[in-house]
């Protein structure tokens, strides 16, 4: 209906199709293999209501955080088509291998031990535990795609890597390993009737449960900032035409831990607008953790040269049927865009 409305005030000379481009944290991650494809074939109610959230947003294009990846696809696959029996058919799926708990033989948290969650490439207790997935209503060029998920963190342009005592934290042998993204990162082109934008799409690390060394500070901030990095041409080609950053960063302009220059240099960039999505309430807040209250960490952002008509945050208010829905999902709210292309 929004859609509906805002074509009815375009010039007719200008009318074009609208896209609903939109992020969600499902936070339907489990604490081992096989266990969330399980729980979709058991109809498990936090899956069955994240369902009803997306069905309800009505996305064209969506990033998922926060679902574990396997080899076959089989979670997302079932996910899929709980989506196609709530009305809501994606016909193209993306997902890879994250580095959300590929394990590596070194100690890489500092701890002093080896094969920990913290030890793997991303904190996660099994390959793929946590992972990012798209769901598209448009074909993905997946010949196309522009993968950064095994760049080393220490071969990012100006990367801030921890040290402690002035020495590598916590060797030298690990910065040699460590790869920047803790899930991935991806530039995924996406062809639509009115032609092709790439979706740009990520989970950062969150900046706190480290030490003075700020390991998981650091981390986040150079996540963030290697979309700088890559759209000023610092990583090779820059991406051409226009795309949408849509993920989970995991750090608030103003609120809470974090090196917050990186989501403000991002959020500034002349390459990129923010609209600043709010519910219906008039909150831009994406999540609420106990211990943080309210954050925005969750972003949509299209290139400069796209056309927005309506933005919003899925978190309905009291007395509203999808009440109950949206916070059994998860803790984080969907963030969608519309937007025209040019």
């Amino acid at each position: 209906m929004i859609r509906a409305l805002a074509l009815l005030l375009l010039p007719l000379s200008v009318q074009a199709e609208v896209y609903r481009i939109s992020t969600y944290n499902t936070e339907l991650s489990r604490n081992g293999p096989g266990l969330l494809l399980r729980d979709i074939q058991r109809d498990d109610a936090q899956v069955e209501a994240v369902v009803e959230v997306i069905a309800a947003a009505r996305p064209d294009v969506i990033a998922l955080q926060g679902i574990d990846w396997d080899l076959e696809g089989a979670a997302l696959s079932a996910l899929s088509e709980k989506l196609r029996e709530a009305g809501l058919d994606f016909p193209y799926h993306f997902s890879a291998q994250p580095n959300a708990g590929l394990e590596t033989p070194l100690d890489l948290d500092g701890d002093g031990k080896t094969q920990g969650p913290g030890d793997a490439q991303g904190w996660g207790k099994f390959t793929g535990h946590g992972g990012v997935a798209v769901l598209s209503r448009f074909e993905i060029m997946t010949d196309d795609v522009q993968d950064y998920t095994d760049l080393r963190w220490k071969d990012l342009p100006g990367a801030a890597l921890p040290r402690s005592d002035g020495l590598p934290f916590p060797s030298e042998a690990a910065h040699d390993i460590q790869r920047l993204s803790s899930t991935v990162h991806w530039v995924l082109p996406i062809e639509t009737p009115q032609g092709r934008f790439s979706l740009m799409t990520f989970h950062a690390a969150p900046p706190v449960f480290d030490g003075p060394e700020d390991r998981n500070g650091l981390r986040n901030g150079d996540e963030i900032r290697l979309w700088s990095v890559l759209l000023n041409g610092g990583l090779g080609p820059v991406p051409q035409g226009p795309f949408v950053i849509a993920a989970d960063a995991n750090l608030d302009p103003s609120r809470g831990e974090g090196h917050k220059q990186a989501i403000r240099a991002l959020l500034t960039d002349p390459k990129v607008q923010d609209p600043i999505p709010k519910d219906p309430s008039g909150s831009s807040a994406t999540v609420e953790w106990k211990a943080t209250g309210e954050m925005r960490v969750d972003y949509v952002l299209p290139s400069s040269d796209l056309q927005i008509l309506e933005t919003g945050i899925v978190w309905p208010v009291e007395g509203d049927t999808l009440y109950d829905s949206a916070r059994r999902a998860s803790r984080h709210r969907l963030v969608w865009v519309d937007i025209i292309l040019p």
